[in-house]
């Protein structure tokens, strides 16, 4: 009878625990993933998609771009470095709240953000370009 419940219950536990998908990894307050413009930017697409992604991973930004089809499915699939991407890359790093991206040449982007909406929107905290437009993680739904 012991017996009988410990294993009743360990199946009781395996079954309450959710498994995250492989393919969309829960991503709470880190930059790494897939970044779009909001939905109310300019220059949105008639499906309601940024035209332009970015993917950051290991300290590099890559650019993707979509001009027609199904824009989200496209950046689903792309992945980082699969020459899917515009030729140059840039390396960043995150340090107290601020990204900071290399534009090269002595050039750099420095962002300080705060993450809202459980980590699926980057919110832009720069004082001089009070209109700078945030990111949101694809497939988050905090646009």
């Amino acid at each position: 009878m012991k017996k009988s419940l410990i294993i009743t219950f360990s199946i009781l536990i395996l079954l309450s625990c959710e498994k995250k998908s492989e393919e969309t990894p829960l991503l709470i307050n880190t930059i790494e993933g897939k970044w779009l413009y909001p939905s109310d930017t300019p220059g949105i697409s008639a499906q309601g998609i940024s035209n332009t992604m970015y993917l950051f991973e290991d300290g590099i930004r890559y650019t993707y771009f979509c001009t027609e089809g199904d824009c989200e499915s496209q950046y689903k699939s792309f992945k980082a470095g699969d020459g899917n991407h515009i030729t140059r890359t840039y390396e960043y790093s995150i340090e107290d709240n601020v990204l900071t991206i290399d534009l090269n040449f002595g050039n750099l982007m420095v962002l300080p953000f705060v993450f809202e909406c459980d980590g699926g929107r980057l919110n832009f905290q720069d004082s001089d370009f009070p209109d700078r437009v945030d990111f949101v993680r694809l497939g988050s739904a905090c646009d």
